[in-house]
């Protein structure tokens, strides 16, 4: 199929989408040995994973059609499942690197042949420009560089076509794997030079919509709000070629509507089901489902410290002692996960995520809120992201029972998931909020780096302690051998059970259906379908 009609045919599933039902639109015929189409709940509001308010599922397209330096590489899970490994960094864009004694330089070769979708050469002046954009344009993008204290375009050069170094302040342990993250893509700077403006030096408005790189796929179309359409770039050298020659990426809110889809062999994989799927669809022919513990990730209730009454600890505390966690486990989680409360009181590990000392206890959560002068309780809203309601609706409603039995009066609010980023973790205006931070990066230190510092995105609850900030800004770049890593981490665990911004509910799992015409899938960190390794069976 040349590329005309291979476009005429997204045009045609773009237009059926909007007049057929999705059975129609999506028949068995559709996934083939060329075609693979997956179905997500979310939806993509971006191209650009460094534009102000791109959303999670919006990542993929950073890690589908862009290169960087580097990656990690493989390992097999005891199921017998793929998963990146996180002690292999491995080559991508980068042929080599080396690291200097001191380990304040990273010296990085670009791979031979490289080159742009438009067949322009990636040099290193390309990677020079691009991570200049990433910790200039502020935001997400900008703090995760900092993560591996990569801050300013000093630290950055490009000695000459293929050769590319970056200077650190001070050695990091989370240098060379946060260039790994989907945030440190390597965009085409011609290209996007040439469609900046005065106002946009950056061309993020460009970007929004034209993806610029050099990686597997690249973008064919972009329906917002129905569908992504991938495009095999035949000349990529970051990896092997991938096994389909496109991917149709399909928004379909409905989770009933997405079982039935893979149930019926009409799809090639449903990504991120339900736990209640999962437990169901395992047993059903010519389905598979991996299900993978999701590293330093937690889904938690956020008591947002802007509020009045949360700015009382004794206030979070109650909360904390009001949730019926066992019925939210069985009933939101279907018990896939781990639980993460009924710890013991003292931190006695620094392995994380680790189970708070909360659990179920009506009468010290009314003591606390009557020693906090809230005996009579108060009314706030508790949100939500509808995205990720087949978990947060049946775990809000539980929630919001055991509240009302210490006198807290709180009414559901469903937010859409195109809006939840800004709303939730950018503006962070909502006072009580279910969240499922993960953090990309496998150290304890690196968690409470983006969920306990305020202003970083995911410490969408203002929670503000010097110590705690101090804590992590020694502990981060430190070796997870040093004598003071593990009293540090403690301290911080500590911290955060007492004042308890953030409560724990469960680690949870992410959960793929696949038809069983399809191998190769590999769980990833970010969350989010890593196509480029999916193939015919």
């Amino acid at each position: 199929m040349n590329r005309r009609d291979f476009l005429k045919g997204a045009t045609s599933l773009s237009v059926g989408a909007s007049i057929l039902p999705l059975f129609k639109v999506l028949p068995a015929s559709a996934a083939s040995q060329e075609t693979a189409v997956v179905v997500i709940g979310g939806t993509i509001n971006s191209l650009d994973i460094h534009r102000s308010g791109t959303n999670r599922d919006s990542y993929q397209v950073a890690i589908n059609c862009y290169d960087r330096l580097v990656s990690f590489g493989t390992k097999q899970m005891p199921d017998g499942s793929l998963s990146y490994d996180y002690d292999n960094v491995a080559p991508e864009l980068a042929e080599s690197w080396e690291i200097s004694d001191d380990g304040t330089v990273m010296t990085f070769t670009i791979r031979e042949g490289a080159t742009f979708w438009d067949g322009k050469p990636v040099t290193a002046h390309d990677v020079k420009w691009s991570l200049d954009r990433a910790v200039s344009l502020g935001g997400f993008p900008t703090v995760q560089m900092k993560a591996g204290r990569l801050e300013s375009p000093d630290q950055f050069e490009a000695v000459d076509d293929r050769t590319f170094r970056i200077t650190l302040p001070f050695p990091s342990k989370l240098a060379l794997p946060d260039l790994a993250t989907p945030i440190p893509i390597i965009i085409n700077s011609e290209v996007a030079k040439a469609n900046a403006t005065e106002a946009d030096p950056w061309a993020t408005e460009y970007l929004h919509r034209n993806p610029a790189g050099s990686g597997a796929y690249k973008v064919a179309r972009w329906d917002a709000g129905q569908q992504l359409v991938y495009e095999r770039n035949d000349q990529w050298v970051g990896g092997d070629v991938p096994g389909y020659q496109r991917v149709i990426v399909r928004e379909v809110p409905a989770q009933s509507t997405r079982r039935a889809l893979i149930e019926r062999g009409s799809v090639s994989a449903s990504h991120n089901i339900p736990n209640k799927d999962a437990k169901e669809l395992a047993s059903k022919p010519g389905v598979k489902v991996v299900s993978t513990p999701i590293e330093n990730c937690i889904y938690s209730l956020c008591t947002n410290l802007d509020f009045e009454p949360f700015k009382d600890k004794r206030v979070r505390q109650a909360v904390a002692w009001s949730i019926p966690y066992q019925k939210v486990f069985e009933q939101a989680a279907y018990e896939q996960g781990v639980p993460m409360w009924g710890g013991t009181n003292t931190v006695d590990k620094i392995a994380w995520p680790q189970k708070s000392p909360y659990d179920l206890n009506i009468e010290k959560a009314k003591a606390l809120m009557a020693e906090a002068g809230y005996e009579d309780g108060f009314d706030v809203p508790l949100s939500f992201n509808l995205s990720h309601a087949d978990w947060a609706e049946p775990a809000a409603l539980l929630i919001q029972q055991g509240l009302a039995d210490i006198g807290i009066r709180a009414t559901i609010e469903k937010i859409p998931g195109a809006n939840w980023r800004t709303v939730a973790l950018v503006d962070k205006k909502l006072p009580l909020h279910l969240e499922n931070f993960g953090g990309w990066l496998n150290t304890p230190d690196y968690y409470f780096f983006w969920a306990y510092i305020r202003g970083n995105l995911f410490n969408s609850y203002n929670y503000d302690n010097p110590e705690m900030a101090q804590l992590v800004d020694d502990t981060l770049d430190m070796a997870m051998d040093h004598p003071d890593y593990a009293p540090n981490v403690t301290r911080m665990i500590e911290l955060a059970f007492d004042e308890i911004p953030r409560i724990p509910l469960w680690q949870p799992t992410l959960n793929v259906a696949f038809n069983d015409s399809v191998e190769g899938y590999e769980y990833w960190f970010h969350r989010q379908m890593d196509i480029r390794a999916l193939k015919p069976a």
